[in-house]
């Protein structure tokens, strides 16, 4: 594994510290008038997705550096145990246990392209479509007067996920959903 210092330290870059794998948010070289140059960084956990702030070290530090790479393959079907992705070039297809896809499996849709993400050739995450395009399965019906200002109501869509919709939507409909937030964002 290759290792850098921190002069060589740039936003994005893939960190290996401790035997897990984060990504460089962002870093400042601090000089103080006493005492010796040091790094103030944060990192991102690329597995958990949780951002370390304020961690420091000496100018100079080495870190194992990791190549971090994204591949866009199109998701095609889940047997129960995994699911199928393929490479949209190669036509390679390539099984995820369904436990390492998480709770992002109520994001995908047959078809749809998703972003995944290894770190040397090790895969680390999953990431769904930022939007998708879903059916609402079931939904209680809307009634003459309902307004976008009436608040909403829990509507299960065609991959399984529950979210929030505005009372004037029906079953049947087709809607647009922000996958980072799992909220509704219009009707198509």
């Amino acid at each position: 594994m290759q290792q850098i210092s921190t002069a060589e330290f740039k936003n994005g870059m893939g960190l290996k510290i401790k035997d897990k794998i984060y990504t460089l948010v962002e870093f400042q070289h601090v000089k103080p008038g006493k005492g010796g140059a040091f790094v103030r960084y944060k990192i991102k956990d690329l597995r958990s997705g949780r951002v370390i702030g304020d961690q420091t070290c000496n100018a100079g530090s080495k870190f194992d550096s990791v190549m971090l790479s994204t591949k866009e393959m199109q998701y095609l079907y889940n047997d129960g145990d995994n699911y199928y992705f393929m490479d949209m070039s190669t036509y390679e297809q390539i099984p995820v246990p369904a436990d390492f896809i998480g709770d992002n499996a109520k994001w995908l849709k047959e078809n749809d392209v998703c972003q995944l993400m290894y770190a040397d050739d090790d895969l680390l995450t999953v990431q769904p479509p930022m939007f998708i395009e879903v059916e609402i399965t079931k939904t209680d019906p809307g009634f003459k007067g309902d307004t976008v200002q009436g608040g909403g109501k829990p509507a299960t869509v065609e991959t399984g996920a529950v979210i929030q919709v505005p009372m004037y939507l029906n079953e049947g409909e087709v809607i647009k959903i922000d996958t980072r937030e799992g909220k509704f964002v219009s009707r198509v």
